[in-house]
């Protein structure tokens, strides 16, 4: 299992930041890794989604169901398909305004690849991370 463990501080309301990440229809926006979100239903705890996300210059599709949300504070999502991940959500109040945490628990979809190879991804996964963190502060803070 990989994981992924990043967070920013965003000068904007904790609600703001929460709506606008946990929002499938705006996750493309955000997330330089995600393609596309689609056949969406529903909305916070049991919502599903379909995405095309590109990782190590590969191509995955699957399925994501939000399985805990505690409105303003957590989201949790778990994706089944080519690639199995859970991402954690937090958001908590601060000075300048809401920090916001991101945690990915995944398996890389590939034959064992060795641990040069994992190390290689799991650094990417963290830079592409941090940037979509960069980009919803550069998009909340306007």
């Amino acid at each position: 299992m990989m994981k992924v463990d990043e967070s920013i501080v965003i000068d904007a309301a904790q609600d703001a930041v929460f709506a606008y990440v946990t929002d499938p229809t705006k996750m493309a926006e955000w997330l330089p890794s995600m393609v596309e979100t689609r056949n969406i239903v529903g909305s916070g705890e049991g919502q599903q989604y379909e995405w095309t996300y590109k990782l190590a210059g590969l191509l995955f599709r699957g399925q994501t169901v939000v399985v805990e949300q505690a409105p303003s504070e957590l989201s949790v999502f778990q994706t089944i398909g080519a690639v199995n991940s859970t991402w954690t959500f937090h958001f908590e109040p601060t000075d300048g305004g809401t920090s916001f945490r991101l945690l990915i628990e995944y398996e890389v979809p590939m034959p064992v690849l060795g641990r040069l190879a994992e190390r290689v991804i799991s650094k990417r996964d963290s830079r592409t991370i941090c940037l979509a963190l960069n980009n919803v502060k550069d998009t909340l803070e306007i």
